[in-house]
């Protein structure tokens, strides 16, 4: 057979070449919307596959999050998971390429861990903002140093919704437990308002520590304000929350009328108008985590 009668000798194709052939075009080379629309597939497979990533981008690699920590290098950190020396909400896991999710409980050698850079947030609280992470409570001090940093902090102890002065918010566990730990604590300074004159009996027994259904009461310090009458008061305690100011001078028969956190350990509010924020300095942050 000649070149010639290979290439043109038959006119029509095989029904088999010809399916094969529309095949191609309408998968790719076809301007058919049709067929463009079923090469790629239907609506509901991608919505599932944005689901999927969006779910994905949610998570994060146990090692990266590890290394991230500041803790190790991310094969470094392999090592570390497959000796078992990593938790995950307190499951021991080995798996090579394990996600956890950003809020997750992941401990390193039995100590928390974080991938987030620490953050310390030293907030002049005002009036009217309740000092909670929970939603549905109206206006909350979370509103307040919303935009102060993307890391996850939290407000250490609490102020009561009226009450006002100085809150610090960290996602440091470690500067946490320094506030919380019964035994040391950190000590805050408080400038409170009463209905009356608090008489020196009443200081001193205040001062020495009293029992309130067996259990003793101490305060750190407790002084008249020099310059001010003598209905205000500086009391300094290592409490991390502000009812036990109020159960100190209910006892004695005395009502609260305003209380202000004026200092916290060496952090004061210098610089800082009621309702606003400072991140602290690093010379801030190394003194508060020597206390």
């Amino acid at each position: 057979m000649s070149r010639k009668q290979g290439t043109g000798g038959k006119k029509r194709p095989s029904g088999r070449g010809q399916r094969h052939n529309q095949g191609v075009r309408s998968g790719r080379d076809s301007g058919n919307s049709s067929g463009k629309s079923l090469a790629r597939g239907n609506a509901p497979m991608k919505k599932k596959s944005t689901a999927q990533k969006t779910q994905d981008s949610d998570s994060i690699r146990l090692n990266k999050y590890i290394a991230n920590s500041g803790i190790c290098s991310r094969r470094e950190a392999d090592e570390h998971i497959a000796i078992g020396l990593v938790t995950v909400n307190g499951n021991v896991v080995t798996e090579m390429g394990y996600k956890v999710k950003l809020d997750d409980d992941v401990r390193y050698d039995g100590r928390r861990i974080s991938p987030e850079k620490k953050a310390y947030v030293l907030l002049n609280k005002p009036k009217g903002f309740a000092t909670t992470t929970s939603e549905g409570k109206g206006r909350t001090v979370m509103d307040l140093v919303a935009n102060a940093t993307n890391a996850r902090i939290k407000p250490i102890g609490r102020l009561g919704r009226n009450s006002t002065g100085l809150i610090l918010f960290t996602n440091d566990d470690a500067v946490t437990k320094k506030f919380t730990n019964s035994k040391n604590g950190v000590p805050r300074l408080f400038q409170v308002e009463l209905d009356k004159n608090l008489k020196f009996e009443d200081l001193k027994s205040i001062q020495d520590g009293f029992k309130i259904d067996g259990k003793l009461v101490s305060v750190e310090e407790i002084s008249y304000i020099d310059g001010q009458s003598k209905n205000h008061i500086g009391l300094k305690i290592k409490n991390t929350g502000n009812t036990i100011i109020r159960t100190i001078f209910e006892h004695f028969n005395y009502d609260i009328i305003k209380i202000d956190c004026v200092a916290i350990a060496h952090l004061t509010k210098k610089d800082i108008p009621r309702g606003h924020w400072k991140h602290l300095t690093e010379q801030e942050v190394n003194t508060l985590k020597m206390l």
